[in-house]
């Protein structure tokens, strides 16, 4: 069986030495490592892909964890992600998962969509999805309540806001803390909030991007996973650059669920380490 390990530590001498004698000690085989010793922060970040027994290597980690006081998690490769998606209006995020997972180009399973609007439920459905209508008539408490309890209920791992224009209060946040990624129209920093594309087209960019990232309480300030950008000119109307931004959106959300599936984002404080 093949397994993942990753885990970050302050940085040290040895630490490579030690996980890799573990797993040569287990008759582990490694199929691919990286790693990141961050200078700033003096984290260390490692990635290893690996053949063998998790029953072996467990009890060793454990050991060795306190010993170089790692946060790690260790997880089947074999498993796939189980994945809930929060949309709106908007459809194109949503429609570019769904057919990457039906191509076999996204290895996660979609369990449900939820909305404030109906208007993406024969998209859903019409991949075998269940989908479900939270109206904004709730209240924002019952309609958190709900998304709550469709995730215990789905058991998901990872909440997706593909285009989801609603703001998640902090409580939610603490509740699915590192569990939720969002896209964001626009390169962030610039241009938070809402129309970002308005506000690019205001101050005349030559650029425009879309981010995706984690979601935290601090609205748009949640740690970054990746971006997309392309170049636009003083021709082009503000509906020019999101028709532009749709695709950058779609293509850097897809990397980032991809990368987050495959246990390649570590967060460092308010960064990322991603071992593409």
């Amino acid at each position: 069986m093949s397994f993942v390990l990753t885990l970050s530590c302050p940085d040290r001498p040895g630490i490579v030495a030690a996980v890799s004698g573990l797993l040569a000690a287990g008759d582990c085989n490694i199929l691919e490592s990286q790693q990141y010793g961050d200078p700033a922060t003096g984290r260390f970040f490692l990635r290893v892909q690996f053949d063998g027994s998790d029953h072996v290597v467990r009890p060793e980690m454990a050991a060795l964890a306190r010993e170089f006081a790692f946060d790690w998690a260790l997880t089947d490769s074999a498993t796939r992600m189980k994945v809930m998606i929060l949309v709106s209006r908007e459809g194109h995020c949503l429609n570019d998962l769904l057919f990457r997972v039906r191509s076999g180009l996204l290895d996660i399973d979609v369990v449900a969509v939820a909305s404030n609007h109906p208007d993406m439920r024969p998209l859903t459905q019409s991949y075998g999805i269940d989908y479900h209508h939270l109206p904004q008539s709730l209240g924002k408490p019952a309609q958190e309540a709900e998304i709550v309890t469709l995730v215990q209920h789905y058991q998901a791992d990872l909440v997706i806001l593909a285009r989801y224009m609603q703001i998640l209060t902090d409580d939610l946040c603490a509740k699915l803390q590192g569990k939720v990624i969002n896209i964001h129209h626009s390169f962030l920093p610039s241009f938070k909030g809402a129309r970002p594309y308005h506000q690019a087209h205001a101050r005349g960019v030559k650029l425009i991007g879309a981010t995706a990232h984690y979601v935290t309480p601090d609205l748009d300030e949640g740690p970054i996973i990746e971006q997309e950008v392309a170049r636009v000119d003083h021709s082009q109307t503000p509906d020019d650059l999101r028709r532009v931004g749709r695709d950058m959106e779609c293509l850097a959300l897809a990397k980032a669920v991809r990368w987050h599936a495959e246990h390649r984002v570590l967060l460092n404080g308010e960064k990322t380490v991603v071992f593409r």
